[in-house]
């Protein structure tokens, strides 16, 4: 374990990689390539500036890296909302984790990444050593969830607003207040995480531009459009999860499950019976912290993550 005096890993960013399929990702790094790789993996409406004080923590023994997934920040935006489904962010990381020169590598991810990086693990074992997710469901429980439990749907209403049309100019309007709101609402005050320097840097990545005439915010947005995971919405019947195989959802590869228990959107009963799921599970709870416990207790996650490394 590092010392705990030991000073910050250096943070290198700028840096892109240019995939077979046509995906340009940008991504920050630290330590030394050709140590053991760790991919640190977002989720909305964030960028890799999430992960800032892991790269720091783990660029000491790993090559930490933290890609801009497509439609944010500084990687490439497609326009098409097809671009956006699960299984093409995949085959970005597939892809993105050979173009570094690796066969595998210590996967963590939240949020959306958690979503994709879920998908990884299932379709490609191989090539995750260990997954690490924060805040975000399995997606067959999600996918039962949002078909079954009223409060799930409830607290995923969200989604379906994020769905539609014009979402990504309300969210930017008046400086990208709506967007703040959706960071800082744990309770009712403002999160102290999200003032300053910070605060400037998720500013300026929000208004980048996007690709051809979508919006800055259309990438991001767009992941939930193109994801079949959403619940009804008013007069629509549930989603039909009776030809989902559970079976095909087995994450087989040793996973840490970190859970801020206060998340709003994702409820602590989306943890129930995910060892049916994941065999080789560790899971850890955090009562006091949200859905943005990557921000809020970053010392405490490092430390979970840190113990759980093989």
């Amino acid at each position: 374990m590092e010392n705990a005096m030991t000073a910050p890993a250096v943070i290198r960013h700028l840096q892109f990689a240019s995939l077979p399929n046509g995906t340009r990702l940008h991504y920050a790094s630290a330590g030394e390539r050709g140590k053991p790789l760790m991919l640190f993996v977002h989720g909305f409406p964030e960028f890799w500036f999430e992960w800032e004080a892991q790269l720091a923590e783990f660029g000491h023994t790993y090559f930490a890296v933290a890609p801009d997934l497509r439609g944010f920040n500084l990687s490439s935006k497609p326009e098409a909302v097809e671009a956006y489904r699960p299984r093409h962010i995949v085959e970005d990381l597939v892809q993105f984790v050979s173009a570094l020169g690796y066969e595998h590598c210590v996967v963590v991810a939240h949020d959306w990444g958690g979503a994709i990086c879920w998908n990884l693990a299932i379709q490609f074992p191989q090539l995750v050593e260990q997954l690490v997710i924060i805040n975000s469901p399995h997606p067959y429980v999600f996918a039962k969830a949002l078909a079954t439990d009223p409060q799930q749907q409830a607290a995923s209403a969200y989604m379906n607003w994020l769905r539609r049309p014009g979402s990504e100019e309300v969210l930017a309007a008046n400086n990208f207040a709506m967007l703040e709101s959706m960071l800082t609402a744990s309770g009712e005050q403002p999160a102290p995480w999200f003032s300053g320097e910070t605060r400037e840097k998720y500013l300026a990545a929000w208004a980048l531009p996007g690709e051809g005439a979508s919006h800055s915010l259309s990438g991001g947005v767009n992941y939930y459009r193109a994801s079949p995971m959403h619940p009804p919405g008013p007069g629509e019947p549930p989603p039909d999860i009776s030809r989902l195989d559970p079976a095909a959802f087995v994450v087989r590869v040793p996973t840490l499950v970190i859970w801020g228990e206060r998340d709003r959107a994702l409820p602590k009963s989306l943890l129930d019976g995910l060892e049916q799921f994941v065999p080789d599970m560790r899971l850890e709870r955090i009562p006091d912290g949200t859905h943005w416990v990557v921000h809020e207790q970053p010392e405490l996650v490092n430390r979970l993550i840190r113990g759980a490394l093989k």
